[in-house]
């Protein structure tokens, strides 16, 4: 098994990533500091040393020169020597031990410098100097103008550097990592909270939900998200609950009459009609199979299954539906345009036409208008019965699975509450949707869905 590069933990990786982001700039700055710091430091003493010097040559040359030389601050030491090593001009105060005639003699005009330590004994540094030679041209032959100045504010501060670099980066390095640490942990807490909670949450009890943190930021919002998906998954859950319920009992009930009747016959074959047995056992068994046909149809919808699609004209399925209701009690009368191209499933599309005609036939009084037309970049279907109509305060009921109203379960005991809601589900996977319009007698039902093609 290949070992992962960082800890599986968030905190420990965040950790980890600020900590390393934080040594790379560290170490970048470091790396800057160290090649630049100690020549910076020398390049100031370099410059007061080799200008203190530069005046002492040009004082030579010019026979200005006075045998008592007054160096500038921070230089420690002026010294002019002849080329027979004789010292023409010097500075009151000579560090003790810094020979500095010990530089090897510079060509005429070239400026030479180097650096010495002063020794007080073998094992003990007296001090460490910067040390500056120029050899110029006098009246009186050549002469070598000396200059040297102390390194040892340049060492300490150089000490304090590498201190910083080398032991100070390692202890912002931990502080940086333990700061990361117990603040990623610190906001990550309300995330184990809703970890915590939602181990705690079971399909028996949706109920529950995370608490919601006051700080406003992405917690906030994953929390606001996730009670709002156990609100639907709660929904959906009940929603089930009663489905199945409902479904139990809306098959129990065909098979209940089917299995009565057939004991009945089995029991008394000799006073059985058995013709008339074999058609309500055919009429139970064409129920059950309408109710399973609607409930998988109904799973497949929820469960978003898209069927094979195609180009469909809405105006012939709804010709065809008229001319298989030829002869029905109550007479369809059509209103159909040329054409109604639409975009989808053969079977689903008659299947919604079929469910809103059988509810206009169980209810209509003597006449039903189906009317299919091209309106804008829609098709319209309209189906009106001539009945008794749909309250408004319920005609967004029908549209429930199972759900049928006390005027329906009066005429029509054999219905199953499934034909309205698979048609509108049908309409809605296709695009469109299905509603109830005002209508005064009875009831209008409206699908609306999208054209296929340039209206």
């Amino acid at each position: 098994m290949v070992r992962r590069l960082f800890p599986r933990s968030i905190r420990a990786r965040l950790t980890a990533v600020a900590t390393l982001i934080a040594a790379l700039v560290f170490t970048v700055t470091s790396a800057i500091t160290l090649s630049t710091v100690p020549d910076n430091l020398r390049g100031v003493v370099q410059a007061r040393v080799e200008a203190a010097v530069r005046r002492a040559a040009s004082e030579a040359r010019t026979g200005e020169l006075s045998p008592a030389l007054e160096p500038p601050t921070r230089v420690h030491l002026l010294e002019v020597v002849s080329a027979d090593g004789t010292v023409v001009a010097s500075s009151h105060s000579v560090p003790k031990g810094l020979e500095v005639t010990s530089l090897r003699a510079p060509k005429a005009e070239t400026l030479y410098t180097a650096e010495r330590t002063v020794y007080r004994s073998p094992d003990e540094a007296e001090g460490h100097y910067l040390i500056m030679a120029l050899t110029v041209r006098t009246p009186r032959g050549p002469v070598t103008v000396y200059g040297a100045s102390s390194l040892a504010e340049v060492d300490r501060v150089l000490i304090w550097v590498y201190l910083v670099v080398f032991v100070g980066t390692p202890l912002v390095l931990v502080s940086v990592a333990g700061i990361a640490w117990v603040t990623v942990g610190s906001a990550l807490r309300p995330v184990e909270r809703i970890r915590a909670e939602m181990a705690e949450i079971t399909g028996q009890d949706l109920s529950r939900r995370v608490p919601v943190p006051d700080t406003g930021d992405e917690i906030t919002d994953l929390a606001t998200t996730t009670n709002d998906t156990l609100d639907r998954l709660e929904r959906s859950a009940e929603t089930q609950r009663r489905f199945v319920a409902d479904a139990s009992h809306e098959l129990r009930s065909p098979i209940s009459a089917l299995r009565a009747q057939l004991e009945v016959a089995t029991a008394y074959p000799d006073e059985t009609d058995w013709k008339v047995t074999g058609e309500r056992a055919l009429a139970a068994a064409d129920r059950l199979t309408g109710i399973i046909e609607e409930l998988l149809m109904l799973a497949r919808l929820d469960a978003g299954a898209v069927p094979e699609r195609r180009v469909v004209d809405l105006a012939h399925v709804a010709q065809e539906q008229v001319r298989r209701r030829e002869g029905s009690p109550v007479p369809i009368v059509p209103d159909l345009c040329a054409a109604a191209p639409v975009f989808g499933s053969t079977l689903q599309l008659d299947r919604l036409l079929t469910n809103l005609l059988d509810n206009a036939t169980r209810h209509a009084a003597g006449r039903i208008d189906l009317k299919v037309a091209v309106e804008g970049d829609k098709v319209v279907v309209t189906v009106t019965d001539d009945g008794e109509g749909i309250p408004p305060q319920d005609r967004e009921r029908v549209f429930e699975r199972f759900t049928r109203l006390e005027s329906a379960r009066v005429k029509d005991k054999e219905g199953s509450g499934l034909g309205l809601p698979l048609s509108r589900e049908i309409a809605a996977a296709h695009g469109g949707s299905l509603t109830i319009a005002d209508h005064s007698p009875g009831a209008r039902f409206v699908a609306v869905l999208p054209l296929y093609g340039p209206p």
